[in-house]
């Protein structure tokens, strides 16, 4: 019955985001996975470089820098701050991120693995909010990984324009060895239809820690969604 109900909620999500819906913000980022690893702590760099997108300045870069940890077995929390640049302005803060993941089954559970992503981010200087609700879930065949993320986001305050705002993001995941796993990376959402490879591996350091990353390279589709898009994720985990 569980697993009914959550494949249930997974389709109904998948119908919504496949409908057009005002989006402002970058759709190609981090494909996010529906696990918590208990007693770990992180330091998080994000990037992700777009160009020739109309109605965006050009060589728009923007970064993500966080430190989380997990809340017990089930819970992970994460503090951001956003930074932006572009031809068009110098860099600079520009937000504020409260993130919050939530494993809803265990790995092999059910048919797929679940789990929910919370955020609330705040423009700096700028009445300006957004809240997002992520469904995660993954399913392995063998050493191919499959993951979804699916997300509505919420957008209010004076200084912003309030709707109601989609994004889906796609990975299949090849999991060739623990230091090298090729990709392939697909993300929609209002003005980006893109698709492209991405690679990403850990790096054992001993003592408990490690270093993940990622990189990718993601191209439009489309006469509205930017031309290439380099997205970048390094993980310090402890």
């Amino acid at each position: 019955m569980r697993s009914s109900r959550l494949r249930g909620l997974c389709l109904l999500a998948l119908a919504v985001l496949v409908r057009p819906a005002g989006a402002d913000g970058v759709v190609i980022d981090k494909i996010y996975h529906p696990y918590v690893q208990p007693l770990e702590r992180e330091f998080e760099w994000r990037a992700s470089l777009q160009n020739d997108q109309p109605g965006r300045p050009d060589n728009l870069e923007l970064y993500r820098f966080a430190y989380g940890q997990s809340l017990g077995e089930k819970w992970f929390a994460e503090v951001y701050l956003l930074g932006q640049t572009s031809d068009d302005e110098s860099f600079d803060i520009k937000a504020y991120e409260l993130e919050a993941l939530r494993q809803l089954t265990e790995q092999g559970e059910y048919w797929a693995d679940w789990g929910v992503v919370f955020e609330l981010e705040k423009e700096s200087g700028r009445d300006a909010w957004e809240f997002s609700t992520g469904l995660l879930a993954e399913k392995e065949w063998g050493k191919w990984s499959g993951t979804a993320n699916l997300f509505v986001m919420q957008e209010w305050g004076s200084d912003i324009v309030n709707e109601l705002e989609t994004r889906l993001g796609l990975q299949a995941r090849y999991r060739y060895a623990r230091g090298f796993e090729p990709a392939i990376e697909l993300y929609s959402g209002e003005d980006t239809r893109a698709i492209g490879p991405a690679v990403m591996g850990q790096v054992k350091l001993g003592n408990k820690r490690q270093l993940r990353w990622e990189a990718g390279a993601i191209f439009g589709v489309d006469s509205k969604s930017p031309d290439t898009t380099l997205r970048f994720l390094l993980e310090f985990e402890f």
